[in-house]
């Protein structure tokens, strides 16, 4: 095995330990935030429709439509749970089926292992920032953060459906000016995860326009987000700014939505589902900035003294 081909395969299997770490922790954090809820009387039972959309959204997710536009479209489509805990919410309870992914899909792939690691670090801290500002905004400032991140995703799933993204280079590595570029777009996408933003998309983009080879994407992308994810929910577990019957739901339903998908489904014609997922987002989105932008309601005598 040659000299870089080791340390990559090195850098791998250092980086899934530390999932594995990063995953039991997530894990623990979560069942203590759950056991507390319970001992003080909330209802933690997941309802069907709950269960249903971390199916739904984890199912799709697994195939590439992605989960957090989807996720969002349906919560506000039935009013499962109020808008300023979606942020919270979808990064909490959607961790372990991302996860899955990621330890599923992990592959020896083409792409330097610094760059890699790098990557990764600028994405986590991003979520960690973002996470600890999202966690205090008040409704409003969820609606209007969400309905444009919403619109946002729509657009560059648009682009991808009309084959439009940049078709990348032949780097496996990137250092110096680019590598600096690099890491200050992936911490933005971190930080964009937390208002409801998926990755994926966005960091294929950035890989193609630093002239990496695209493939190179999917080991930053998966990664980014199985680490991430846990630290931005974290957060937002610990500020109590998520609904805990939807993340137990989505807990529930999403992992073997992933199996599903991943191991008897594998591929399907998703281009008119993706369609119809562009429409139901820009439609979602188009509600929420309007809900933002909208008059604040009005408030009774009694309850401004």
């Amino acid at each position: 095995m040659s000299a870089p081909l080791a340390a990559l395969f090195d850098a791998k299997f250092a980086l899934l330990g530390a999932l594995v770490l990063v995953t039991l922790w997530f894990i623990v954090m979560l069942w203590r935030a759950v056991a507390r809820r319970a001992r003080a009387g909330e209802q933690i039972t997941p309802t069907p429709p709950l269960l249903a959309t971390g199916f739904i959204a984890n199912f799709f997710d697994t195939l590439g439509i992605g989960s957090f536009a989807t996720t969002t479209s349906i919560v506000r489509q039935w009013r499962l749970f109020p808008d300023e805990l979606l942020p919270g919410t979808l990064n909490a309870g959607h961790t372990l089926a991302t996860i899955a992914q990621a330890f599923i899909y992990t592959r020896l792939v083409p792409v330097e292992a610094t760059t890699l690691i790098l990557m990764i670090v600028a994405a986590v801290m991003g979520a960690w920032l973002g996470a600890g500002t999202v966690s205090r905004w008040p409704r409003r400032a969820v609606q209007l953060g969400m309905g444009s991140a919403l619109m946002g995703a729509a657009l560059l799933m648009l682009l991808s459906s009309l084959k439009l993204l940049p078709a990348g280079g032949t780097l496996l590595g990137i250092a110096g000016v680019r590598l600096a570029l690099g890491l200050a777009g992936n911490f933005m996408l971190g930080a964009l995860m937390t208002i409801g933003i998926g990755l994926y998309a966005p960091c294929m983009i950035l890989v193609s326009l630093l002239g990496m080879n695209p493939a190179s994407a999917f080991p930053i992308m998966m990664g980014s987000c199985a680490f991430l994810m846990p630290v931005a929910g974290a957060r937002f577990v610990s500020a109590s700014r998520y609904d805990l019957r939807a993340v137990v739901a989505f807990v529930v339903g999403g992992i073997p939505a992933v199996l599903i998908a991943a191991f008897i489904v594998k591929s399907l014609p998703l281009d008119a589902v993706r369609w119809l997922v562009i429409v139901v987002v820009v439609y979602t989105a188009a509600n929420m900035l309007r809900a933002a932008l909208g008059p604040r309601p009005a408030v009774a005598p009694e309850a401004a003294t």
